[in-house]
Order: C-alpha cells, then structure tokens, then sequence
C-alpha cells in the first residue's frame, strides 16, 4: 500500500469537499488504487474566520505556506483558494519545494499557466489542472488522453454553470435579466458580484485552457473575443422561440489548419442541438475531431463534490504517473504561438433586432445596406407595432444567412446612421 500525504491550500468550498472525498472514501479508493492518501496540512488565512474548521482536526491547519512546503512528507499540494493572489505565490513555492500541485483555480492558470508549467518542468513535478474547466466532467483528460489521435477541429459548449441558469429562467420562465439574477444568487448559483460570471470572464478563462489543449497552441485569454449575458432581454428570447432557436452562453473555438477563432458570447442555437437541452447550472461540451467526429461531455460542471471529484481524480492519477504530468506538449508561451492565426473576421449566421419607424420604404432601405455589406438575409420578422414619440414604430428581426463578422459589424454600424432606424436593439449569431 503506497501512503500518500497531501496538502489543502484553501478550506472553503472546493477544500471542504476534497477533505470529504478523502475522508469519506478512503476505504474505497485503498482498495481500488491501492493508495492511502491522507490529509496531513490544510493552510487557512486565519482560524477564527474559517466556517469549516471543525471539519478536521486543529492539528492538520496552518497558516503558514512554510509549513507545507518544507514538509518533506507531503508529496501533492492541492489549491482550492481561487482567484489570482495569493494562490499564484503558494503555486509557484509549491512547485520550487518539489511538490506536485494540483488546481481547480481556472483564472490563475489561464493567466499563468506558462510560469507554472516551467517552473514544473524544472523542478521534475507535476501540474494537474483537470477540475479547471467543466466541474465534475472529465473534459480535459478526455481530449489529452482519449482523444490525442484526432486534429480537433472544433470545441463548443456551456462552461458556466450560473450563466447558464439565468439564461434557462429566462427562457422558460420568461423572466428579466435582474430577476432572474436575483434568484441565482439567493440559491447559491451566482455571486454578490456577478460580474465574473455574467460578463463572460469565467468562460473565457476556461475557454482559454479548452481550446489550448485541444488545438495544442496557446490560447492567450486576450485574444478571445468576449461578451456577456446582460443586455439580453425577454424580446430576444421571444424572437429565438419564433424562429426556432434556443440562447446559450457558448465557449466556441474553432480550428482550421493553423487558423484558430475562439469567441465567449451569447449564441442561438437550434433546439434540436444537443446543447439546446442543457438547462440550468448543468454543463456540456460538443467536440469535433476528424477520427471521432462529434462527442459531448455532460455534467455538473460547479458545486463542491463535483469539483472535488475532478480534483481527487488528479490527485490520484499524480500517485500513480510519478507527478510529472503537466498537460500539454505544445509550446507554453506567454503570449500566442507566432505560427498560430487568430481569426477575428469569422464567419457566422446572425440574428438581428432593430426597432424602426413603421413608415413604406423600411425594408428596402435596410435590405440595401445588407446588400452593400454582401450580408445575404434568409428571414425576416416583424413582432409588434405601436405609436412611439416621433410616430408609429416596429420591431423587425432579420436572420442573415452565412456573412463575416466585420461585414455583418460593418452593416450594422451604417443602419444606426438611417433615418428610420430607431435603434439596433440586439446582435446574436447563431450556430447551427
């Protein structure tokens, strides 16, 4: 039996729920690994302020980083603290003292996964980062372990789990963004401040690391075009159920030989989809590879033991590979691969929401600015009349069919400078 001493870097949320699976599966995983993992060190910020202190032992806590990296005994360091500082610090002496780390910190690897996978090599440990991206799917391994003999062309799913149930209650229950916002957090799924969530940085992180790994290129989160839920409203989710499309919060990346486009934003997608059914803080992501063709992952992809889980995953497959897995081959550099293209000027179907004055002559003056745009429109819908302070008014969604983004920017741009043109109320692309 190999007896394995751990640390915990943080005992909130996800610390509470890894002690929990070591504790309460011990037995188990003894008799199928053959491993006796225990948890020997748990470092807090300080012992009055912690909630769940009484969970283990006062012995096992410290608050000194000290203390577990000159401790000869533990082998995997496990941070669960969050954010950037100061678990970039503990990381990096974790590293330097010869441990194995294990994260589930999806911001500070996206942000300096380069300086951790370095640091690794050099000091011949490992670097385990599973329970970044998807919670409790096995996502990142299925694409570094399962799928290594595919050219990935394409990853695309739901990886935020509080966006994603704003966006179900939205749609289902027909509520406002405030409110809805509102319910999220009085359950637990969102924030005080929400802004991580809602304006997409949670997923551009993990995006970031996805899509990384899956096209073996680094994938700065700089260069990933982002955008949030908040200016969606009902009259959005009103003109998707008319035309058949359901709105997601999608990760999108997108491979095509050494061209890669990779996008955080509000998608619509055809009920039909598989991700179309994915509802409230549930996770999933479709992948594409040339072997394989498509695959989804579903899951919890957040909460304390489904990230645990992933976590302990880590843990254990570090006890049996010798701690010097570190995920990814490709060159893990600070900024983009020079051989590597970002595509900005993608191509996309949209969907477009205007508010305009009902007078004759509307649409032949927009048709012509799509035309000069080359956007090609495939239907057109008007949902509501009524008099507004300069006259009658119309709400009129167009849905284009394939077009390039800059065009489609272009288009748009000049339509707010029409006469009639009230305003351009929503600008949603659609993937099929």
């Amino acid at each position: 039996m190999k007896k394995i001493y751990i640390a915990l870097l943080g005992f909130g949320t996800v610390g509470a729920g890894v002690y929990r699976v070591v504790t309460e599966n011990h037995a188990l995983i003894e008799h199928r690994e053959e491993l006796d993992i225990e948890v020997k060190r748990i470092l807090v910020k300080n012992f009055d302020s912690e909630p769940n202190i009484n969970m283990a032992p006062r012995e096992v806590f410290t608050t000194s980083i000290d203390d577990i990296t000159n401790d000869p005994d533990i082998s995997i360091v496990v941070e669960c603290m969050g954010g950037v500082e100061p678990a970039r610090t503990f990381i990096l002496a974790a590293l330097n003292g010869k441990k194995t780390v294990v994260t589930s910190n999806k911001e500070v690897i996206s942000k300096h996964w380069y300086m951790f996978a370095d640091t690794a090599r050099k000091n011949e440990v490992g670097l385990y980062i599973e329970a970044t991206v998807g919670g409790g799917i096995p996502l990142l391994r299925t694409v570094t372990d399962s799928l290594q003999a595919n050219n990935i062309e394409q990853v695309m799913g739901i990886i935020n789990g509080t966006t994603n149930f704003i966006l179900t209650k939205m749609s289902e229950a027909g509520q406002d963004f405030g409110e809805t916002l509102r319910e999220a957090q009085e359950l637990g799924y969102a924030e005080a401040d929400p802004t991580a969530d809602v304006e997409g940085f949670d997923a551009t992180y993990k995006l970031s690391i996805l899509s990384s790994l899956a096209f073996h290129t680094h994938m700065p989160i700089d260069v990933i075009h982002r955008e949030g839920i908040t200016k969606l409203t009902s009259e959005d989710f009103h003109a998707a159920r008319q035309l058949g499309y359901e709105i997601k919060l999608l990760a999108i990346g997108k491979k095509t030989e050494n061209r890669v486009e990779v996008r955080v934003h509000p998608t619509m997608i055809p009920k039909t989809h598989p991700l179309a059914s994915v509802r409230e803080s549930f996770n999933a992501v479709f992948i594409k590879g040339n072997a394989v063709d498509d695959v989804m992952l579903y899951g919890r992809g957040a909460g304390q033991m489904p990230t645990a889980s992933a976590v302990m995953g880590d843990v254990i497959y570090a006890c049996h590979h010798e701690g010097k897995h570190r995920l990814g081959t490709f060159r893990n550099i600070p900024d983009m691969d020079q051989g590597t293209i970002l595509v900005r000027d993608w191509q996309s179907k949209y969907c477009i929401r205007t508010r305009v004055a009902d007078q004759p002559g509307v649409l032949s003056k927009i048709a012509g600015v799509f035309a000069k745009h080359n956007v090609s429109l495939n239907s057109v819908l008007q949902f509501a009349q009524k008099e507004g302070e300069k006259g009658p008014i119309a709400w009129i969604t167009f849905l284009t069919h394939t077009a390039q983004e800059l065009a489609v920017q272009a288009a748009v741009e000049e339509l707010n400078t029409l006469d009639c043109m009230e305003s351009v109320e929503s600008l949603i692309r659609v993937e099929e």
